[in-house]
């Protein structure tokens, strides 16, 4: 089990890393207690049965620079193999602004295959190496050093089991031909859109009941504050204030700090100083905000009229195609897109790219009469309907 604590030994590993057709990698980190994750761990392994192909290297050690890692990211020879990478590669972004390429995601690339929905590494594992995975390490705090022999296996495990798992699923999708579905999958998660919060931006998250258009310019001036002072102190927008005080105080508009001691979801520290002087500023821009500069919200979808009966046929229509296709229903189309195709809408990513493919085609065609769906025994039987 080998640690790389010096930037030489990371750049010779990175070197006969370029060798190999893939390598993958996994990372371990903390954000319990900041807004930005804190790199821990980094696991890489290369094919082959040397004891050395597998790795540990420690972000934490003084002087260890990432940039052999980076350069070989960059290095479009070699293919860097995650599951389920979102947060790997947001670190990744944040640190350096360097996505891995070519990218392969073994979740993606599960769903695709017919392995069910967000199906986690364990469970890959289980079916496709045979191997029991021991997880008694997965809530350990990995900032602390030394790491013991326990971590460092476990650890490791997320990389050496991750190698047949890629071969596997690797495989099988040059035998259907889909490895164009991941990769069109995958382009969302190498976009820098995906990772950058913009703080006008973060008011859309929050969930309220109200469509006052004055209420919702609070909402946004406090979701930005909120979101910037989190940013600039690294800490979780929790510690600011939750969601609810955020609702609370688009509600009851305080305007002093007498006001912001009545309410009952703030807590202490937001009730005086810098926190406190921003929640205040926030509320008086959103009530002073200029007429044509109000936020609005889209409420296209929610005054479509959907046809029930064809939202249900909709529904059999893709348990049909995704059982015949082995790829996982909610990969294709949510509940709220089927409505949406039932309600007249084409705009959704279930009649585009290879959705259309497998589902979309065929959906229209329901849709427009040229289709329809009977049972036979177990199974739904799709009829064309002449012209």
């Amino acid at each position: 089990m080998k640690t790389l604590t010096n930037t030489a030994e990371l750049e010779a590993y990175c070197a006969r890393a370029r060798q190999h057709s893939y390598v993958t990698v996994d990372t371990e980190f903390l954000r319990e207690r900041t807004y930005y994750s804190k790199l821990c761990l980094i696991q890489m392994a290369m094919p082959g049965d040397d004891p050395d192909a597998a790795v540990l290297i420690d972000p934490l050690a003084e002087g260890l620079s990432l940039d052999p890692l980076y350069a070989l990211f960059r290095d479009t020879a070699v293919v860097k193999v995650f599951h389920a990478a979102r947060q790997d590669l947001e670190i990744f972004y944040v640190d350096a602004g360097v996505f891995p390429e070519p990218l392969f995601d073994t979740q993606v690339a599960a769903m695709v295959c017919g392995f069910g929905e967000q199906v986690g590494y364990e469970t890959l594992v289980r079916k496709i190496v045979h191997q029991p995975l021991d997880k008694t390490s997965r809530f350990t705090d990995w900032s602390r050093r030394p790491l013991s022999d326990a971590q460092k296996v476990y650890a490791l495990a997320d990389v050496t089991h991750l190698r047949q798992i890629y071969e596997h699923l690797a495989a099988e999708l040059e035998r259907t031909g889909r490895s164009r579905w991941v990769a069109e999958e995958l382009e969302t998660l190498t976009n820098p859109a995906t990772y950058e919060v913009v703080p006008t931006e973060a008011w859309r998250r929050i969930k309220t009941r109200s469509n006052s258009v004055r209420f919702l310019a609070v909402v946004r001036e406090l979701a930005a504050f909120r979101e910037t002072y989190a940013q600039s102190h690294d800490i979780p927008r929790t510690r600011v204030f939750k969601d609810d005080a955020l609702v609370e105080l688009a509600s009851t508009k305080p305007g002093s700090m007498q006001d912001l001691g009545q309410s009952r979801l703030l807590l202490r520290e937001a009730r005086r100083g810098e926190i406190a002087d921003g929640i205040l500023a926030a509320v008086a821009a959103g009530l002073n905000c200029p007429q044509n500069d109000l936020p609005r919200i889209d409420r296209s979808r929610e005054k479509i009229q959907v046809n029930p009966a064809l939202a249900d046929l909709l529904r059999v229509l893709l348990k049909a195609k995704t059982e015949s296709a082995g790829v996982a229903a909610k990969l294709i189309a949510p509940t709220a897109d089927l409505d949406a195709i039932a309600g007249g809408l084409r705009d959704v990513p279930a009649l585009s790219g290879w959705r259309r493919e497998v589902f979309g085609e065929d959906a229209l065609r329901l849709c427009n009469g040229q289709l329809a769906l009977a049972a036979k025994g177990q199974s739904i039987r799709i009829i064309e309907i002449p012209a």
